[in-house]
């Protein structure tokens, strides 16, 4: 049974949400958080990204980054920016966009999910956590005492839930703006949290999307509190955390590419001499791949396809079968000399939102030697691999559109 609770959300006026509305921290560069911000006092980056406030030297984890954080936090309440609602609530959060060519909208239910439900398994994982960046967000709630960014959440389909959901998005909302990236943002406040909660006590998991490490930090601040709090009794807010939970057949998952930084010693010919011992090479008419075991690769000013032959991929693995996991076994490691993929200084990664262009790029400016475009791992393939208890590889999965952090907060209170 999944647990969901309404909260008394601190969120901004109207007339303000657009300006503090912001894109999850972890998607930006300082600098390019810096200049986001620049032009906006408003900006919730403020809150999430303080360094932004402070010297570009600053380091991001030091004692004056989270002081600074608090600091911006409690302005923007005095400054009247936020209003908290005067009794819980569940809200109805609606994402549209044209992605790619193609019109996406997304619609999920903005509520708290339970610490012990995550520690538990009931909310299925399928990446690993960097335990700096678990430390770094858990500081960052403890200090400011509040989850400032909401967990983005998926769950089967449900009937029930859907028809509340529909329901609801008939009516006035709280808030209706278009950001600057073309992403309309939609929120309501639902009429009776209980049925909510009822629907979701009757599925048995969830999954997370995006925000492994905000589920990591909130359950490890939750841990904090428990033991500083001698009158803990269950009931306090930080048992819980932000989420958003959204239909599985919603949501719209974009590739994660890989860019390498050098050949490893290797010539271009020698690289394509090695690659054809491994499967088929080619010229390509377009860089993305259109089939599993097929990776568009970019170098020499070319786009080439590679594709691995079938009878040599399990298909039947829930991880091994993955295209991410192919492209490492195959040729990142073996050939390339990539090491720990999540370490290695030699390989970057490049959201599909900013299309294999950007891959052109970084390789046309010597940044980087060869890119690789990947497929998109589907839904279905992040929930075998969650199912199972199995880890995706790391950056193999990019979710768009991006929910907003500071439309509505979960105060710890």
């Amino acid at each position: 049974m999944l647990r969901i609770n309404p909260f008394a959300a601190l969120r901004p006026l109207p007339q303000f949400s657009a300006h503090v509305a912001s894109v999850p921290f972890d998607v930006l560069s300082a600098a390019e958080a810096r200049a986001i911000a620049a032009s906006n006092e408003l900006s919730f980056l403020r809150v999430t990204r303080a360094e932004i406030d402070l010297p570009p030297d600053t380091d991001p984890h030091s004692d004056s980054v989270y002081e600074r954080a608090l600091i911006n936090f409690r302005e923007l309440q005095k400054k009247g920016v936020f209003v908290q609602d005067d009794k819980p609530g569940i809200y109805i959060y609606r994402l549209r966009v044209v992605l790619l060519g193609r019109e996406v909208e997304q619609t999920g239910v903005v509520c708290c999910c339970h610490i012990d439900d995550y520690n538990n398994g009931l909310i299925k994982k399928h990446e690993k956590t960097r335990q700096d960046k678990e430390e770094d967000r858990t500081r960052h709630i403890i200090t400011i005492n509040a989850n400032a960014g909401p967990v983005f959440l998926l769950y089967k389909n449900q009937n029930q839930i859907e028809a509340l959901v529909q329901a609801e998005i008939e009516k006035e909302p709280l808030y209706d703006f278009t950001a600057v990236d073309g992403v309309r943002h939609t929120i309501w406040r639902t009429e009776d949290p209980d049925l909510y909660v009822q629907a979701f006590a009757r599925l048995d998991d969830a999954y997370i999307a995006d925000g492994h490490h905000r589920s990591a930090s909130a359950a490890r601040a939750a841990a904090y509190f428990r033991e500083n709090n001698a009158n803990h009794t269950g009931a306090e807010q930080y048992n819980w955390f932000l989420t958003v939970l959204f239909p599985a057949d919603q949501l719209s998952v974009l590739p994660y590419h890989r860019v390498v930084k050098d050949l490893n010693g290797t010539k271009p010919d020698q690289l394509l001499r090695k690659l054809k011992e491994i499967g088929t090479v080619e010229k390509a008419g377009k860089p993305e791949p259109d089939e599993a075991g097929s990776f568009g690769m970019y170098f020499e000013n070319r786009w080439f396809r590679l594709t691995l032959p079938k009878e040599s991929i399990i298909n039947h693995h829930p991880v091994n079968s993955l295209d991410y996991v192919l492209l490492y076994d195959r040729i990142l490691n073996p050939v390339l000399g990539i090491g720990e993929i999540r370490t290695d200084q030699r390989i970057d990664f490049v959201g599909g939102i900013r299309g294999t262009k950007e891959l052109e790029k970084r390789v046309d400016s010597g940044e980087c030697a060869v890119a690789f475009a990947m497929r998109a791992a589907t839904i279905n393939q992040l929930l075998s691999v969650a199912d199972a208890g199995m880890i995706m590889p790391p950056k193999s999965t990019w979710f768009e559109p991006k929910l907003r952090s500071g439309l509505l907060i979960h105060t710890l209170d």
